[in-house]
């Protein structure tokens, strides 16, 4: 067991087991990791209670949290039957970010597991979702799980850029390749590599060009080449390789619904410095996938 690859589970506030207890139960069996489960709670009802007694109030409060902890152990004890260390804790916070930013800072771990929160155009557009927080805020691999039909993945894809290198953070496509092929090795998963090749930055560019089939048969040609170069330096057989036309979240969210692909594998960071993160793609696609998102931060170390 090591616990450098310690895993950590944020549970629901809700009593309910999700598809994200499978995941990292599987995980951190093939990785023999410890794992560390936290619920963040919070109950609206019992923190505004009309109640000048507050000893009452306190007792109220562990009693919701005691119940949370109990439910917490029950799920906990099988997973201890078979070989995995586990804790579990439940904090009672109002705004999780902050807290649960504390837990990874003080615990450190090798891989942050959620389940993935699908919500609504309007929702997005109101509210920031604690996903899209740690999207944006994790200085650990953020691992969002929907939909679970192999809990031990079989098939996980690296989503790359091999072309425009140079306006790209410094890193990226090694960092995802490395957590793709980590994750793949320790679940004797199958390693897809996949290129969204988007042409509208060259019909988007001045005018001038000569938009003809050998035009864009040579441009073609010229990715080509980076995407093969970039799996073979990786040992990517050509079955596993994919290079797709089209824009590059529809791309990947379509593929992975397709090739029944358990993990998507992308960045969180792209496009230099007037683009710090890859806004657009990577919350598109986490809103729309059918499977999970393994989202990794090419600043991170270890990975």
């Amino acid at each position: 067991m090591s616990d450098s690859d310690r895993l950590l589970l944020i549970a629901p506030s809700q009593l309910k087991k999700t598809p994200a207890f499978a995941r990292a139960q599987a995980l951190a069996k093939a990785q023999d990791a410890p794992l560390h489960i936290v619920a963040f709670d919070y109950g609206d009802g019992i923190a505004t209670a009309g109640m000048a007694n507050e000893r009452a109030l306190d007792d109220m409060r562990e009693g919701y949290l005691d119940r949370h902890r109990q439910w917490l152990e029950q799920l906990a004890l099988p997973m201890r039957h078979a070989g995995i260390h586990v804790t579990t804790e439940v904090v009672w916070v109002q705004r999780p970010l902050d807290e649960l930013m504390e837990h990874i800072r003080e615990l450190q771990p090798s891989l942050v597991i959620k389940d993935l929160e699908h919500e609504s155009w309007l929702t997005r557009i109101l509210f920031t979702s604690l996903d899209v927080r740690l999207l944006h805020d994790s200085p650990v691999p953020l691992h969002l799980v929907a939909d679970v039909e192999h809990p031990l993945p079989r098939r996980i894809v690296a989503a790359v850029d091999p072309f425009r290198l140079q306006e790209q953070y410094e890193g990226l496509n090694e960092s995802i390749i490395t957590a793709a092929n980590k994750v793949a090795t320790q679940c004797n998963a199958e390693l897809h590599l996949l290129y969204a090749y988007d042409l509208s930055y060259i019909f988007g560019a001045e005018s001038g060009l000569d938009f003809t089939t050998g035009f864009i048969d040579s441009v073609y040609a010229v990715e080509r080449e980076a995407f093969d170069l970039l799996a073979s330096r990786y040992g990517v057989p050509d079955d596993r390789k994919h290079m797709i036309l089209g824009s590059p979240a529809r791309v990947i969210t379509t593929f992975a619904r397709s090739e029944a692909v358990d993990i998507t594998v992308m960045g969180t960071v792209h496009r230099g410095p007037g683009r710090k993160w890859l806004g657009s793609t990577t919350e598109h696609v986490a809103h729309h996938l059918h499977g999970s998102l393994l989202a990794v931060n090419p600043r991170q170390i270890g990975w």
